[in-house]
């Protein structure tokens, strides 16, 4: 499936400026990586949307599809490739300076879910639930949802 990538982004200067990064993750043991691709506001730090998967330039894909409404005018990421290879670059700008926000947010992450943590004995077993805790954390802490876990348990 093509993805028509280019129409998600309005003008320089204009539409929301985001911060892009990913950040690895593993389950079961350190063979099984898992990254996990988020944007957040550039100008808030508040998560707009975020997509797990492998390093691979796809998961990009599917986080610019999720971005297609917002009307990105400003895109601040780190130098990696897939970036350049997906965003035009009028609307890109590379380099550590402008992600600090984003860079932050995966220090709380970090921090608050000791599953993330590089060197832990504490770990997910299974991808499902390691994507269940991360996606739930974020639902939870940076946008105050509550979850009923009467409905859960």
């Amino acid at each position: 499936m093509e993805i028509e990538i280019h129409n998600a982004f309005a003008n320089p200067g204009e539409g929301l400026s985001v911060e892009m990064d990913e950040m690895w993750s593993f389950y079961h043991d350190k063979s099984h990586e898992v990254w996990l691709w988020w944007a957040i506001d550039h100008k808030t730090g508040v998560p707009i949307a975020f997509v797990f998967g492998t390093r691979k330039h796809k998961y990009l894909d599917e986080l610019l599809e999720l971005l297609k409404p917002f009307s990105i005018g400003t895109v601040y990421a780190d130098n990696h490739s897939a970036y350049s290879d997906r965003i035009p670059e009028e609307n890109l700008v590379t380099g550590k300076k402008n992600t600090q926000k984003i860079e932050r947010r995966h220090l709380t992450l970090r921090t608050r879910i000791k599953r993330l943590c590089r060197k832990s004995i504490c770990f997910s077993k299974s991808l499902r639930i390691h994507k269940a805790v991360v996606g739930l954390f974020i639902d939870i802490f940076f946008f105050g949802l509550s979850i009923d876990l009467s409905t859960i348990l």
